[in-house]
């Protein structure tokens, strides 16, 4: 770390400013000799004084040192520090700038490469905060929002390296989170080629897949270096596609790079980083408010300016409004002299001038390199403009990058992030599409006699409303094979596909699902409908019986039941004769007219407990109320068991099939089932049937009864053929 000093000379006084750098950044001293060269030549900034400057060098990240080498430089006399370092070493010369009330401007820089990230400063006591942000606020997550705000996206993954501090997305996933946004986040390491082998590994087939799917919309936040990297091996190992978008994101990424990670990238590539509008002006960016800026900057052919970081230019701009300050300070005959400091006793009291000389800062406003720099803004610089560049979808590599937009922190985006719109290449334009048949999305209409074959449908409406604002016409023909499109063994493909991939038609339409394999070869349009994948079963016969009341009971039990009434009669019949006799001994002959004693009528009384419906009262002995209440008791288990069973019945009769999964499916020995043969769900099964990774023998058993005499015996040619075979087997799965 490089410690340098601007000392203005005034009568044997050396009063100025303190400047510390890190020891990575070598353009720090000089840019910082190139500054004070400047203002040396240019008698209206600083008038008669001339400034002369000292070097001091420290260890790098050394936050104590640091902070000694400023003591030092206060000691000898300073009414300004600027400083381009890291967080740590920022920190720290905060705490010592708002205790000695020394004006400080910091400069954040990164020498690592990757995206900065908002340093986490200390509070200042009492709210008198002597540190000013000379470079503005990080508001790479405020472009990030507007973009994909801008391009509709819903659903997008962020890839950031190890380097990177994940603290910087809170406010920008907080804000994703209140806008619905579906984000996520992976870390990259830098062995990113070990990351890509490591999920070929651990992911199965589905994963990748969706992976691959969620990769589609991804957002870089890397070294220009790790992103080229990253992209290759993604392309290389074929999870980027021909409709992948990519954001990246930072700050700092030259021309070159942007190149490199152009032409290593497989579609779309949006690059978000700072501008400077004002470079594109000579006559402008060599002269600013009276100071004449070195030639070597101003000159576009020597390529030195474009060389700089970011933080460079913001140093350069930082020594020209301390002298700016300087400048008024003498103007008004409000000079401080600066008195020696000794940071290292407790009894050292702040600088009395610092608050003056900080008030004297933040009310100026200079125009440097990096365009307007005021400290007006809760003490910092807000003044930053990015600008977004972006290619087109493409499968070449010979991509153009074009300037789409920009944004800026008082008026946000200015430009357009969309796809440029094809009307006009599209007039008159015919056409050939092949399709095939499968309701509702493509139907034959009603043919009238010696017209073409026309065709009607979903897939139809939206292909008749594409035409209308394209303004295009079209020729639509059935596939010959009556398939959607499979890789054969040999390379080549079948059905649809193999009619795009055979220049023989120009687009394809029907409810063709989107796979890898087929993506690998065509491109398909964004989905407009998603709809999951089903089992079809014949809908179960419903059977009329009418002794279905009988069923709760086998007919064994409703025999005894049948025999046990007339034997509880004959019981009771017998038992009220017996008490009849006795009565009519102890009455002199006549039996209680009150009390029936027939057999019919005991039979009646029995009967009419077991249907709870009651009977003849009976009056009479123990012996009658023994057996009655044991009836009774009988009649209700009867009648509680019989109303559970009934209840259990009707329940499992209007039960669907068990059949719910394909673990059901494949443990089932009844039903036979199958699936459209060549289609997308033809194929995942053959995959999953066939991975001897696969641990799950789930799949294997469903393919070994879809591909039973090569897919001919069970599997069916089209969806129509599943739909009339299953009215007549079991069962059939459906899948395109």
């Amino acid at each position: 770390v490089a410690a340098d000093a601007i000392l203005i000379n005034r009568g044997g006084k050396r009063e100025g400013e303190g400047a510390i750098f890190e020891e990575n950044a070598v353009r720090d001293d000089e840019i910082f000799q190139l500054a004070i060269s400047d203002l040396s030549l240019n008698d209206d900034i600083l008038q008669s004084e001339k400034i002369t400057h000292s070097v001091k060098l420290i260890e790098p990240n050394n936050p104590f040192q640091a902070v000694q080498e400023a003591c030092e430089l206060m000691n000898q006399g300073i009414l300004a520090l600027v400083t381009s370092t890291g967080c740590a070493a920022a920190s720290a010369l905060q705490s010592l700038t708002d205790a000695m009330h020394i004006p400080h401007l910091f400069i954040q820089r990164n020498g690592d490469g990757a995206p900065r990230t908002a340093c986490q400063l200390n509070p200042s006591p009492d709210g008198e905060s002597y540190t000013l942000a000379a470079r503005p606020p990080v508001r790479i997550s405020d472009v990030l929002l507007t973009l994909v705000s801008e391009l509709y996206w819903q659903k997008f993954i962020i890839f950031y390296e190890s380097d990177y501090d994940i603290r910087g997305l809170q406010t920008f996933m907080d804000q994703a989170s209140r806008l619905g946004l579906d984000v996520s986040l992976q870390r990259v390491d830098r062995n990113v080629s070990r990351v890509f082998t490591d999920l070929f590994s651990t992911m199965r087939t589905e994963e990748l897949n969706r992976y691959r799917d969620t990769l589609r919309r991804a957002v870089l936040l890397m070294s220009p270096r790790g992103a080229q990297v990253f992209i290759h091996q993604a392309v290389e190992t074929n999870l980027a596609s021909k409709d992948s978008h990519w954001v990246y994101a930072n700050e700092e990424v030259s021309d070159a790079d942007i190149m490199e990670l152009v032409h290593s990238s497989l579609g779309r590539m949006t690059i978000i980083r700072q501008s400077f509008p004002l470079w594109r002006d000579t006559n402008v960016r060599c002269m600013r408010n009276n100071h004449r800026i070195s030639s070597l900057l101003c000159d576009p052919q020597e390529g030195y300016l474009q060389s700089l970081e970011v933080s460079n230019l913001y140093l350069y701009d930082s020594v020209l409004m301390l002298a700016n300050a300087f400048y008024r300070k003498l103007e008004d005959r409000k000079w401080h002299s600066m008195a020696s400091l000794n940071c290292m006793r407790k009894s050292t009291k702040p600088w009395n001038g610092g608050w003056s000389m900080l008030d004297t800062i933040q009310k100026g406003r200079i125009s440097g390199l990096t365009g307007l720099m005021d400290f007006r803004a809760e003490g910092s610089n807000s003044h930053v403009q990015f600008e977004i560049l972006g290619t087109s979808y493409s499968e070449t590599f010979g991509k153009d990058v074009k300037r789409l937009a920009s944004w800026d922190s008082s008026r946000g985006l200015n430009g357009s992030l969309k796809e440029n719109r094809i009307e006009s290449g599209m007039q008159g334009v015919t056409l050939k599409i092949v399709t095939l048949l499968e309701e509702p999305f493509v139907m034959v209409a009603e043919n009238i006699l010696g017209q073409p074959k026309r065709y009607k449908g979903f897939s139809i409406d939206v292909l008749d409303a594409l035409a209308k604002i394209l303004g295009f016409k079209y020729d639509i023909y059935q596939v010959g094979d009556g398939k959607y499109g499979s890789a054969l063994p040999n390379g080549s493909w079948n059905g649809m596909i193999g009619e795009l991939i055979g220049k023989r038609a120009d687009l394809a339409i029907s409810a063709i699902t989107i796979t890898p394999e087929r993506e690998s070869v065509v491109d398909f349009s964004k989905r407009y409908l998603d709809y999951s994948v089903g089992i079809l079963m014949r809908k179960p016969e419903e059977k009329i019986n009418i002794f279905s009341l009988l069923a709760p009971f086998d007919l064994a039990v409703w025999a005894c039941i049948a025999a046990a009434i007339p034997v509880v009669g004959i019981m009771i019949f017998l038992l009220r004769r017996i008490q009849a006799v006795r009565c009519q001994n102890s009455a002199g002959g006549h039996p209680p007219p009150s009390v029936s004693t027939s057999l019919q009528s005991a039979i009646w009384i029995v009967y009419g407990a077991f249907v709870q419906q009651g009977g003849d009262s009976i009056l009479g002995s123990m012996a009658l109320r023994i057996v009655m209440g044991s009836w009774w008791l009988f009649t209700l288990i009867v009648c509680s068991s019989y109303t559970a069973n009934l209840a259990a019945y009707l329940t499992v009769s209007r039960m669907d099939n068990a059949v719910r999964s394909f673990q059901d499916l494949s443990k089932q020995v009844d039903l036979v089932y199958g699936t459209v043969r060549d289609s997308a769900v033809y194929e995942h099964f053959r995959a999953k049937g066939t991975n001897p990774l696969e641990q799950d023998n789930t799949f294997a058993e469903l393919w070994k009864i879809i591909n039973k005499n090569n897919g001919f015996e069970n599997s069916v040619s089209s969806p129509s053929e599943g739909i009339k075979k299953v009215s007549h087997r079991n069962a059939y799965k459906n899948g395109k």
